[in-house]
């Protein structure tokens, strides 16, 4: 794929937004102009410019950004998502992943699904076909059989190893609490005991700015068979309101997922925050809903990590976790890795 200069890549978005429709819509051609963009967990940024390419050339926000996050899913190599992806406590790959469609505010999901390599399109599917917004499990599957989709083993000879030393090693680290919750903390700054997460959030705005999203993820390393985190829940891993912006997470999805956590980024993008400023304003709300005592380190502070990734529709991006962190952003000038806001030090 070629590097389009600053000025091509200008000249397709405003082409694109010119001519662009929607059903039942009036042309485009009187709607704002604003830069493309795109924001998302580290492991998307050698995605960025194809999906901002694909933005550019007209093609919906939500495809651009689920095309960027199959990439992922699609890797063997990255042990996080999909194909590849550790599996639960039996050894069996689960995948979560939901979206948002901003110009019809309307959104899918899946969980805990199994053997289908690309839960974002499966999420998509739902979207699109049925008047629901989630499936899971069983259901989710012959969905998604129905569908189209193939069946395949997504376990690999490389996750099936890391899952059996983990076997060999149960400790209280795993997700059964001790009695009165009483498991000592970790500590954020070290890794010894610390559990695998893995996910990708992708989010996007293109010219015209209409939003979309999608999060997808295996999940926690190791996890009770049907657990379900924050990525397949729409508020938690992702949120998108069309005349807004859009937001998603990675990390512990059990804090998002009490803390509201991509809603509340996208309300305070909506009461005028910077998609920084929205974000940081998400990780504080996760700090103070997650107050259990096996949760917190010895200063009483957070002893997990948790990252919002944030576009709002004037194309502006950011970032903010609890920790000190870093995320991706891409618009014409290219794509790039820079530092996340963050609550707390090391």
């Amino acid at each position: 794929m070629t590097r389009m200069d600053r000025r091509e890549f200008v000249g397709l978005s405003v082409a694109a937004a010119a001519a662009g429709r929607w059903p039942g819509r009036a042309p485009l051609i009187l709607e704002r102009r604003v830069k493309p963009a795109v924001v998302s967990s580290t492991n998307g940024l050698p995605y960025m410019e194809g999906a901002l390419e694909r933005i550019a050339k007209g093609e919906d926000v939500l495809d651009a950004v689920i095309w960027a996050v199959n990439q992922v899913e699609n890797d063997p190599n990255d042990m996080s998502v999909g194909y590849g992806g550790l599996p639960n406590e039996d050894g069996v790959v689960e995948l979560d992943s939901c979206c948002m469609h901003g110009p019809s505010n309307n959104a899918g999901a899946v969980g805990a699904l199994r053997n289908i390599k690309n839960p974002s399109q499966v999420a998509r599917a739902v979207l699109w076909n049925l008047d629901h917004v989630l499936l899971v499990g069983e259901g989710a599957l012959r969905f998604a059989k129905a569908m189209g989709f193939k069946e395949e083993n997504l376990l690999t000879d490389r996750a099936r190893a890391r899952w059996l030393k983990w076997k060999r090693n149960l400790s209280p680290r795993d997700d059964w609490l001790q009695p009165k919750d009483k498991r000592p903390a970790l500590d954020p700054a070290k890794k010894e005991g610390k559990r695998e997460t893995g996910t990708i959030n992708f989010n996007g705005v293109n010219a015209k700015g209409e939003v979309s999203g999608v999060t997808t993820t295996s999940g926690l390393a190791f996890k009770v068979p049907g657990r379900v985190g924050d990525s397949p829940l729409i508020g938690a891993g992702l949120y998108v309101d069309g005349k807004v912006g859009a937001a998603g997470s990675t990390g512990r999805g059990e804090a998002v997922i009490i803390s509201c956590g991509s809603h509340t980024v996208v309300e305070g993008m909506r009461q005028g925050m910077h998609p920084k400023d929205a974000c940081l304003f998400g990780i504080k709300r996760v700090a103070a809903m997650n107050t259990m005592p096996y949760l917190l380190d010895e200063k009483k502070r957070p002893a997990f990590q948790v990252n919002f990734y944030a576009v709002d529709v004037q194309g502006r991006v950011g970032g903010a976790a609890i920790w000190p962190s870093r995320y991706a952003r891409g618009d014409e000038s290219g794509a790039t890795l820079v530092d996340s806001a963050h609550l707390l030090e090391r």
